[in-house]
Parts: C-alpha cells; structure tokens; sequence
C-alpha cells in the first residue's frame, strides 16, 4: 500500500528529495484555488500528493469518485496534469481526461458528462512560471475558501488514502460539444467585424472558430498558439493588452475588440473609436439588455465594480436589483447561485451568466457570443453608442500593488482598521465626507456623492488590489486614489503597483 507522508513545506530544486518527496509551500491554497510558482514553490510529486488529497476530499464528502480534468496551453501544463491525475486515481477515483481545455470548457465537460468533480490545470491569467488547479464538485460551483481550507489540511496533514478501483480514461470530442454549445443556432443578422485577441493562449484554439461560426468576421490579433508569450501574457485586464486590441481596432476599422485571458475564462472589450471599456462598464452594459429582456432580475457585481449598477436609471427602469458581493470567481458563483440572480459581473472580466442565458459559471466565450448578440438586436448602435448612453464615470485601472502572501492579510486587516476609523472620526476622503466604508472583502469606502476607493487583497498573487471611480471628474478620481494610496504607504510591507494611470 502506498505511504503518506506528510509534504515537506521547503522546496529545494537540484536535490534527491525533491525527485522523490512531496514539497509544497502552503500559501498555494488560495481563497477558491490553488495557484504555485512552478517549480519554486511546489513540486510534481506534490502536484500527486494534491491529486490524492482532492481525491480524498471527494470520498470523504460522498462524491462520486468521477472527475473531469483538463489542462490549459502551457509548456508544462500537460506534466502537472499527469502527475495530478496520478494522484487522483491513487485514491480510487475514475478520472475523465478531456485533454487541452479553457476552464470554462473544463466546467461545461461537468454537465456534458455528467461529471460530480472538475479539476482545470490552469495559472489562469498569470504569467509563465506559475500553475494551479481550479476544482469543484457542485456544478457550477467550484472550491471556496471551506472547501480550499479542508483541501489543504488533508494535503500538508498528510491525510490523503489511498483507495482502489482508480482508472482513467480520455474523452474526445469535448472541444467540439463545448463550441457547439456555445454557437447553438445562432447567426448573425448583421455584419460585424470583430478583432479576436488571445495573446497566444489557450483560447487561440476556440475563439477565430467560434466568431466565424456565428458568422461575425475575424480580425486575428496573435492568434496563433505559442506557450511562450511572445508579445504579452494574455490578460485583458492589463492595458498592455487592451492598448493592443485599441490599436487594433484602429488599424482594421472593426466594429469591437474582444479579448481573452490564458484560460479564457474572461473577456476585455474595445469599441469602435478604441476606446477600452473596463470589464465592469462591459457588464452594465449587458445587464441593460438583460434587463429589458428580463425585467426585475438581480445582478450581481463584485466589490470592484462601478456603482452605476445600483444607480444607473435605465437599471430602475426596468426593476433591476444590485447587490455587491466578495472579489473571486468561486464567491461570485456562489452568490449568483444563491440568491437567484440572472447574471454576476467582476471588474475583472469574469462573468456569470446564470439560465436561461449560460449556466452560471464563468465564460470568456459565452460573454462574446452574448455581447454579439446585443449588438445583434441593436443593429442601429455601435459599441461605443451603448457606451456613451452609459452615465458616465470616471474609473482607474485595477492596481496591485505587491505584497508577500504571508503578510498581505494581516497588513489589510490594519488598512481596512484605519478606513473605518477615519469614517467614524468624520473623516474625509478627496474632500469628500465619507458615506460608508464596506467591509465585505477588504474596504471599498463610499462617499457622499457615490465616488468610492477599494483595498482588497488580492487572493491569487502577493499583491493588494486597488481601484477607485468617481461620478464628478477625473480629478476627483486622481485625488480619491491620492489619499487612499496615502493610508495604503502606512505599511512599509507595501511595495510597487504592477501598473498605474
């Protein structure tokens, strides 16, 4: 039978122990994933040692011992893959292999195979050198804080059991069932010419297919897949990425940009003068023509998002409800699900669209297909019409400045501590009397105009995360972020942001 032992939390590469040793370094269990520096931070055998305690985790809870997993597009993905694999089915589990994957395909395989448990080997949006599994049992739920927490005690605890009857088995044919889906019957009525930007990731495989399927004509930007990035690391969160699908836009005279992250489980929007439109504006924008087409339905937007879902007329109008949850993508899903909304938007440009629209979890592609369809049914509107018809705001790009994992929460918690205080003490921000300082997840405090600034932590990277929107003027915007950023430099364990405006 084989020995558990507990992983060693000391990674050392070049050494006999590590070819042969479970190491992890514990920070890797995140809020709702689990994401490492590869191979600094953790090892294949301990990429086996997490496929046995997954694979515990899902007998302990009574879950049928059947699992989908799939790999994004990166040089080493497929390695992590398999020793994951080889884990799971050292705990008995039968494992369905869907081969190279988009998380969001990697979830729908969930409901096309009818599989109780998902495991996506994906960095997601981070660069190379990083790795990481999405997982979930509950479609289209995936692992939250409880679940990562009792994940990451059965692992490093050295918990996990082996178990018989583990098998595996490759499915073909995902991919296809995935863009099937995802096409259904629908065509374009009108012509649109839509840059498709995939920063050489995974979604280089499924979005210039898609978009020609539902007759949208392609404008390739780095279309081709290459796991080495050679332009940028695809995140069109990062304006380095959506200055290229501007100049894009610019170059080809097309109707929109659309881009997508490594795992494509997000979607960035450019219009048609080149404008970059934050994910969350993107979001208002639809949750406008969802609401004419479903009137009294509740969104849901995460803590980073503009106030204009709450506030926004067109909104009232037709009976929308705004209620503002936890960054992340595993939080938003849940709330979603919970609550009963018709649709989830982060800033971040995850969205989840719940039936009868999508299923509920997060799809760069179904956000595409659906954002075609909206300029479908207004075919005397451009993207930039609908923007411009938004009330309009001024925002800051989402910020991160670093902060190590071991220290970011404990340095939050004194940050958040200090917001609070200052609103109690009648304090002001930008001049500004503060309304409300909402502590959901970390602090976005709100002043008495609707302009507010967050600090969060952020849960996949050593970093805080900052963005701030004001209804008056850029200048309010710059000076909201001035005397956050203020409090912020407090904490001398605070360092560069990874970009500013």
């Amino acid at each position: 039978m084989y020995k558990v032992t507990k992983p060693s939390q000391q990674v050392a590469e070049n050494t006999w122990e590590f070819l042969r040793d479970a190491m992890i370094t514990p920070t890797g269990f995140r809020e709702y994933d689990a994401r490492w520096k590869y191979p600094e931070d953790i090892n294949l055998a301990g990429i086996t040692a997490l496929g046995l305690g997954l694979g515990t985790q899902m007998r302990n809870r009574g879950i049928e011992p059947v699992i989908a997993v799939g790999n994004d597009y990166r040089d080493y993905s497929l390695s992590i893959k398999n020793a994951l694999m080889l884990g799971l089915m050292q705990a008995g589990i039968h494992v369905k292999d869907i081969g190279p994957a988009l998380s969001p395909m990697a979830y729908f395989s969930q409901f096309h195979l009818d599989a109780p448990a998902v495991a996506m080997v994906t960095a997601s949006h981070n660069p190379n050198g990083w790795t990481g599994v999405k997982m979930g049992f509950e479609r289209p739920l995936t692992h939250g804080p409880d679940e990562m927490a009792e994940l990451r005690d059965i692992v490093m605890g050295g918990h996990g059991k082996p178990h018989d009857g583990g098998r595996y088995e490759f499915v073909d044919g995902v991919k296809e069932a995935y863009l099937d889906d995802l096409a259904g019957d629908f065509k374009m009525s009108r012509p649109l010419k839509v840059v498709c930007a995939t920063g050489n990731g995974t979604a280089s495989a499924f979005a210039p297919e898609l978009f020609e399927r539902i007759g949208v004509e392609v404008v390739p930007l780095h279309n081709e897949l290459d796991y080495t990035f050679p332009h940028y690391n695809p995140n069109p969160e990062a304006m380095e990425m959506l200055h290229d699908m501007a100049a894009a836009v610019t170059a080809s005279g097309a109707d929109l940009a659309l881009g997508f992250d490594g795992d494509g489980d997000r979607c960035g929007v450019v219009d048609d003068t080149a404008e970059e439109i934050f994910a969350d504006k993107v979001g208002v924008i639809m949750a406008r023509d969802f609401a004419r087409l479903y009137p009294n339905s509740t969104f849901v937007a995460d803590v980073k998002s503009t106030g204009l879902y709450a506030s926004d007329p067109e909104l009232q109008k037709y009976g929308a409800k705004a209620d503002y949850w936890k960054t992340g993508h595993s939080h938003m899903k849940r709330r979603v699900k919970e609550i009963g909304a018709l649709a989830g938007f982060e800033k971040s440009g995850h969205y989840f669209l719940a039936e009868p629209i999508g299923r509920g979890y997060d799809c760069g592609l179904r956000v595409a297909v659906e954002i075609c369809k909206l300029l479908d049914r207004n075919p005397d509107k451009s993207m930039s019409d609908l923007r411009r018809a938004l009330p309009q705001t001024w925002a800051t790009p989402t910020m991160s400045p670093y902060c190590a994992d071991t220290e970011k929460y404990e340095v939050l918690e004194r940050l958040v501590a200090r917001l609070v205080q200052l609103h109690k003490d009648g304090g002001s921000i930008a001049g500004r009397k503060i309304t409300q300082v909402v502590t959901v997840n970390g602090a976005r405090v709100i002043l008495d105009n609707g302009a507010w600034g967050l600090v969060r932590a952020s849960s996949n990277t050593p970093n805080l995360v900052v963005v701030c929107e004001s209804p008056e003027s850029d200048a309010e915007m710059r000076a909201i972020f001035a005397d956050i950023d203020a409090v912020i430099r407090m904490e001398p364990a605070v360092g560069d942001y990874d970009q500013t405006f």
